[in-house]
């Protein structure tokens, strides 16, 4: 069985076993996340599409932490004008383990 849930405005398609990364939930390690937003269900060949959302599903996750994504290095630069300016950005992650899909 496999949905596919919205979480942090991006969809993520997850089955049990799963571990995911998304946008950072104000959860602590080992607490238990349920993601409610569940857009479609599928088990073999049946699908659940939901309008919106499907009723009553949801998806539950253990949180296995927070982690942080690649550097993105941001330049600026105006040439000839002696400008030039560099910054730098790091995105903070959730680590969700997904323990169960209920319909």
């Amino acid at each position: 069985m496999y949905a596919v849930v919205r979480s942090g405005g991006k969809q993520l398609k997850v089955k049990e076993g799963d571990v995911i990364r998304v946008e950072l939930l104000d959860a602590k390690d080992g607490d238990k996340v349920r993601l409610e937003q569940v857009l479609l269900l599928g088990e073999g060949d049946q699908l659940t599409i939901g309008r919106p959302l499907v009723k009553g599903a949801a998806v539950t996750a253990t949180v296995r932490g927070t982690v942080r994504g690649e550097k993105v290095r941001i330049v600026k630069k105006r040439r000839r004008k002696h400008y030039k300016k560099v910054q730098g950005h790091r995105q903070s992650y959730t680590e969700l383990a997904i323990t169960g899909i209920s319909k």
